[in-house]
């Protein structure tokens, strides 16, 4: 049984189809194109008035991660990815969100990430922690900084990307949303100064040994790049989740890769056009994370 929702949205109910955006079911499930809910009716009735609020941003979620090969290349997929956030930022969907928003001013924050070099170990930390590590322009430039050393440095051949303070990171400062010059300016921005590329190439060269360590909300952006990581451990009070389509627009940090990559186009799906957070027991089941583990050992502070 399918049932389709505004948008053109379809969703499964009980049996697993490749069809479908995705399927829902009451019962457990390893099938990575059904997700377990409490009510079925429940969660229908939310997604139907989700998907009614922001059609556009649901329709384009959909059309990107059915257009994304999992064995394709990163780059096809992240270019795809982020023309169509650019589309979106010319929506009326992301205007009625920064109008509701109204103005904000973002926040001057000194080294808004921080990079330790110890041995053949290079760790890479987030550092705005009153900001649960919310993700700006200047932290995307000094990331993209840190995580040039590891990519043309040979000797660097294990890689940590963790959080300082209560949160690994938020997702983008929603502060800065809309200071963009024009779509196409932000698109180039985007494609040319990537750290999910970067991340994805390091990954390339050291496998498991390029590490995100997660703790505390991992939302949008954060989640996005830690999951293009070789190997992801997270921290039992992590929170996980893509919140992009309240903004009216999708994953633009290379998530519907990423992520896609991890748990499945209809999971991926199921994440943003919900709007739902997952906690860490969720993640490792599905193979969003690779373990559990302490806060030691996930960097939280």
């Amino acid at each position: 049984m399918t049932v389709e929702l505004a948008a053109g949205i379809v969703v499964g109910v009980g049996t697993p189809t490749d069809d479908a955006t995705f399927t829902l079911t009451e019962a457990a499930t390893d099938d990575r194109r059904a997700v377990t809910v409490p009510s079925v009716p429940d969660a229908l009735a939310e997604l139907t008035e989700r998907c009614a609020r922001w059609p556009q941003a649901a329709a384009v979620c959909d059309d990107v991660l059915r257009a994304f090969d999992p064995r394709g290349a990163t780059f096809t997929g992240v270019v795809t990815e982020s023309l169509a956030y650019s589309t979106l930022q010319s929506g009326p969907e992301f205007a009625r969100w920064l109008a509701d928003r109204g103005p904000r001013q973002v926040p001057e924050i000194a080294d808004p990430v921080v990079a330790d070099r110890d041995g053949d170990r290079l760790t890479i930390r987030f550092n705005r922690p009153q900001r649960h590590n919310a993700f700006s322009t200047d932290a995307r430039a000094a990331l993209l900084e840190a995580l040039e050393v590891a990519r043309l440095d040979p000797s660097v051949t294990d890689v940590v990307l963790a959080g300082n303070g209560p949160s690994f990171c938020s997702g983008g400062d929603l502060a800065e949303f809309g200071t963009f010059a024009d779509p196409a300016s932000a698109h180039l921005a985007r494609t040319r100064h990537s750290p999910a590329l970067v991340l994805d190439e390091i990954t390339a060269r050291l496998g498991g040994r390029c590490r995100a360590q997660i703790h505390g909300q991992v939302q949008g952006s954060g989640l996005e790049m830690a999951a293009f990581c070789g190997t992801v451990s997270c921290h039992p009070d992590a929170v996980l989740g893509l919140p992009e389509l309240a903004l009216g627009l999708i994953p633009g940090a290379g998530g519907t890769v990423s992520i896609t990559r991890r748990i499945g186009r209809w999971r991926t799906a199921y994440l943003v056009l919900s709007g739902r957070s997952i906690d860490a027991a969720t993640a490792l089941r599905w193979g969003l994370v690779d373990e559990i583990g302490s806060a030691s050992s996930t960097g939280a502070a």
